[in-house]
């Protein structure tokens, strides 16, 4: 299943054809159609739901609302390996289908009416609204849903390619009838992965030009339009009127602000201060230090600035610090594993985050995802036929990063470090780690925001204290994305999001097939056949219990892998916000959702009245 950035996305038991019912109509044998599809189960918001549990129906439209982001754009074509694209896009643009926030993965139908597919899910068909139109006024026909999907397999970014590999073919169906087909196989999810198809329009992007970055703003389906912008400065958007979608339950109390004001800062610590000045509305923190201490301001302390914590309930997936095996250094997995014991996560929680993380342990932390204790017997069934490959723990033991109490003193993980690499063919000469040849174990850890440089400038000197020569650098925004898509790294740190389904996106993050992929998110660069078979064990995953037991002997593999230190989560949203905005009472799994709040005009007033504006 797809996650909302990058996007991430998720999972084939054939079921009676009545057991679908509730979803939606049994057309012929074994045929479903509906509104809406569940990966597995029912849809939870039935054919006539008038919104979803956690919005606000009532909510008012109107205001304006500024955000902020770091970095820079130079594009408005998000679907392409070039330039850097401004995120402001996706609100711009419509989808076949949505996701619910409140269910593992269910999509109900945007552009489409209805979906129609069988029960073993070997092809998929969509209805398109006939009120469906993009911004320009011209109608969506299936014509632009055919040459979206055949363009972005063809020309978009690399990530397409793998993640409709198993469609077969798509055609016409009927005058706003699409239908997909897919090559044999089981692979539940593939309904719901054309489902969160893009729809652009034909005739704009063949004018303009697809395979190029554009700052020509391109017409879209969605909410909003782009009303104004300077490259890498700002971007404002502005509600669209009489939205053909504004009235669609999955509508219904999203999407409340007028205008949405994107300002871009280089430097966090800059927008934070900007933020304290009044310059944007909203921050959504993700520094444990800058929560603690950072806000502190006359507009704090007069309530002008309110700081909330809103539960998520959200697979947290994995953060940590990405060793490259691409690189000769790296390849051992001795030397991976003594790298995890130079990160002393309890100090830095102590010293840097105020205790306000929990150490990750797994690459589908915070879910029933997570392989917890030692394997189970179904879990042992799926990893034995490996047992050659896979390091012995992997069938034995229960994975724990290393620890230490906390007071800085590491000096039982630096001698169990220094005993791995002796293992791995290290030696100390002269204060410093070298191998046969003489030559010292040096790399460089590469970040794209000052931000992480302290914590990683900690590890780098417990990492000079083991006699490696560890670098930190941090680059601008273009630089690293490029060195990213190029895997021009040594080491780096990088989130795999993940969702409560796991599918298809799995190829992207661990497969041999897309480790040499210019811009897979293979960043370790794995090439190891248990974890292929596994990920492709995933994706044809029968029903939740085999999918949960699949999902969890594949995070024993990629634990024990030590592809990544990992790093740490929280189970809470941290949101800072100038006091004139309201949010649905019933928060949703997903934590904080921006498109949910609105302008409260009580507050709004009374806050200009203090401010004098």
């Amino acid at each position: 299943m797809m996650l909302r950035l990058a996007p991430a996305l998720a999972a084939c038991l054939l079921l009676p054809a009545l057991a679908l019912a509730p979803n939606g109509d049994a057309r012929g044998q074994g045929t479903y159609v509906g509104h809406a599809l569940a990966m597995h189960g029912d849809v939870k918001y039935k054919a006539d739901f008038r919104h979803f549990d956690y919005v606000n129906p009532a909510a008012p439209k109107g205001g304006e609302v500024k955000f902020y982001s770091i970095g820079t754009f130079d594009s408005f074509n998000p679907y392409i390996l070039r330039g850097v694209p401004a995120g402001a896009v996706g609100s711009t643009q419509a989808t076949l289908m949505v996701s619910s926030a409140d269910e593992p993965f269910t999509e109900y139908c945007l552009v489409c009416e209805t979906i129609e597919t069988p029960t073993d899910r070997s092809w998929v068909a969509f209805t398109l609204r006939r009120e469906a139109k993009f911004n320009d006024g011209t109608p969506i026909t299936v014509d632009d849903v055919i040459w979206t999907f055949e363009t972005l397999r063809a020309k978009g970014h690399p990530f397409y390619r793998s993640y409709y590999n198993d469609v077969a073919k798509v055609e016409k169906a009927g005058e706003r009838t699409v239908k997909f087909g897919f090559t044999p196989g089981e692979n539940r999810e593939l309904p719901l992965i054309i489902g969160q198809l893009p729809v652009l329009s034909r005739a704009w992007w063949e004018k303009n030009g697809f395979d190029k970055t554009t700052l020509e703003p391109p017409p879209g389906a969605g909410p909003y339009r782009i009303e104004s912008f300077e490259p890498g400065r700002f971007i404002v958007l502005r509600r669209v009127v009489n939205w053909w979608a504004e009235d669609l339950p999955i509508n219904a109390g999203q999407n409340n602000f007028d205008v949405i004001r994107i300002d871009y800062y280089r430097d966090q610590t800059v927008a934070l201060e900007a933020f304290k000045a009044g310059e944007y509305d909203i921050r959504q923190e993700n520094s444990a230090k800058n929560w603690a201490t950072g806000y502190e301001s006359p507009a704090l302390a007069q309530g002008l600035i309110k700081k909330v914590e809103i539960p998520e309930e959200r697979t947290n997936g994995m953060q940590g610090f990405v060793m490259n095996t691409r690189r000769a250094v790296f390849q051992d997995r001795r030397l991976r594993q003594a790298l995890t014991y130079a990160f002393d996560f309890e100090w830095s929680n102590r010293n840097l985050f105020y205790n306000a993380y929990t150490r990750t342990r797994s690459y589908f932390d915070n879910s029933e995802l997570a392989a917890r204790g030692t394997p189970s017997d179904e879990e042992i069934k799926l990893l034995e036929p490996f047992k050659d490959r896979l390091p012995a723990e992997v069938l034995a033991r229960e994975y724990n990063p290393p620890k230490t109490d906390g007071s800085g003193n590491w000096r039982d993980n630096q001698r169990e470090a220094l005993r791995l690499l002796r293992e791995a063919g290290w030696t100390i000469k002269d204060l410093k780690l070298v191998n046969a040849a003489g030559e010292q174990l040096a790399f460089e850890i590469l970040l794209s925001d000052p931000q992480w440089e302290r914590i990683s400038l900690p590890y780098s000197q417990n990492l000079r204290r083991l006699g490696i020569d560890a670098r930190v650098r941090t680059v601008d925004t273009a630089q690293y994305q490029r060195r990213l898509d190029e895997f021009d790294y040594d080491m780096t740190v990088v989130v795999f999001g993940q969702s409560e389904s796991p599918g298809n996106e799995q190829r992207d993050y661990w497969s041999a097939a897309k480790a040499d992929v210019r811009g897979s998110r293979n960043y370790a660069g794995i090439k190891d056949p248990a974890v292929d078979k596994l990920v492709e064990a995933i994706i044809s995953a029968p029903d939740r219990q085999n999918l949960v037991m699949r999902t969890r002997a594949l995070d024993r593999i990629l634990q024990w892998g030590f592809y990544v230190v990992p790093h740490w989560h929280s189970r809470v949203d941290r949101v800072a916000f100038w006091d004139r905005f309201a949010w649905p009472e019933k928060p949703s799994k997903a934590g904080f959702i921006s498109s949910t709040w609105w302008v409260d005009a009580q507050k709004d007033g009374a806050l200009r009245a203090r401010r004098g504006k």
